[in-house]
């Protein structure tokens, strides 16, 4: 019998008991190599990386704070649940050789991080958190008054449009022309509860005065394809064509993430 999750009280989605399967589901897969190697790319492309303190929301096994740390920016990693964030103490310790002040941890939702660590913040990551959240509208709001002006978000956040069309290739034709997309929450599976369209940043963006600077698409062409590409040169030549195609209109609409670096305009005078 598969365990059962209860959202919080915000109706949020945090991951205690899930450690070994995004480990094993997210990051030893195709899937979690690809995400990982396109954010490689695109980071230094669409950010401004100059050292600067970083804030991590939701850093989950890690990644992206020791992606950060590796570079000789002082990270903050927040991270609401405490397995997620012992994981990750644990693998930067091991794995990664890095200065023992490198990073700070932080047990904390992104709703209550500027309790804890208000900055201003030059730079913040927010990567594929808005999407397990109850009000990720509300969490824009948050993530602008972190921000410092002149400073960079790096949003990423799980594409409902993608989830529709991928839907429609497998075969749920009814579940996507209802456009009841969303997971429950509540088990094993990891949809999102709240899937986010590209209009909705754009919107929730100018509601708190930040500006949408750039935008890619994360596995444009990954999650569609019949075969999966297993062998090491159809790999590397489905990670050429993603990295092609990743800012391309059409085709970045369709990534299975949508990657964004929004800024907070300098206070005007």
């Amino acid at each position: 019998m598969h365990p059962h999750y209860e959202l919080t009280q915000a109706g949020d989605r945090y991951f205690d008991g899930l450690v070994d399967k995004f480990s094993r589901s997210l990051y030893q897969a195709p899937r979690g190599e690809l995400r990982l190697a396109m954010l490689d790319y695109l980071l230094p492309q669409m950010l401004n990386l100059q050292q600067q303190a970083v804030l991590d929301i939701g850093g989950g096994l890690g990644q992206q704070t020791a992606w950060f740390a590796e570079r000789g920016h002082k990270v903050t990693m927040a991270e609401p649940s405490g397995e997620m964030l012992d994981h990750a103490k644990n693998w930067h310790r091991d794995a990664n050789e890095l200065p023992s002040d490198a990073i700070e941890y932080l047990q904390a939702p992104l709703q209550t991080i500027g309790q804890h660590a208000p900055g201003p913040w030059p730079l913040i990551a927010c990567h594929a958190v808005l999407e397990w959240l109850g009000e990720p509208r509300l969490a824009m709001q948050t993530l602008a008054s972190l921000l410092a002006p002149g400073g960079q978000l790096s949003l990423m956040v799980f594409n409902r449009d993608a989830l529709r069309f991928s839907n429609a290739m497998k075969g749920n034709l009814q579940k996507a022309l209802s456009d009841q997309l969303e997971g429950q929450g509540r088990g094993q599976r990891l949809t999102p509860i709240s899937p986010i369209t590209h209009d909705q940043v754009v919107q929730w963006s100018g509601e708190n005065g930040l500006v949408v600077e750039s935008v890619a698409g994360i596995r444009v062409f990954q999650d569609y394809l019949r075969q999966p590409a297993l062998a090491p040169r159809e790999r590397d030549t489905l990670l050429a064509l993603e990295k092609c195609y990743c800012r391309q209109d059409p085709h970045w609409r369709l990534g299975r993430y949508l990657l964004y670096t929004l800024s907070k305009p300098e206070t005007v005078e």
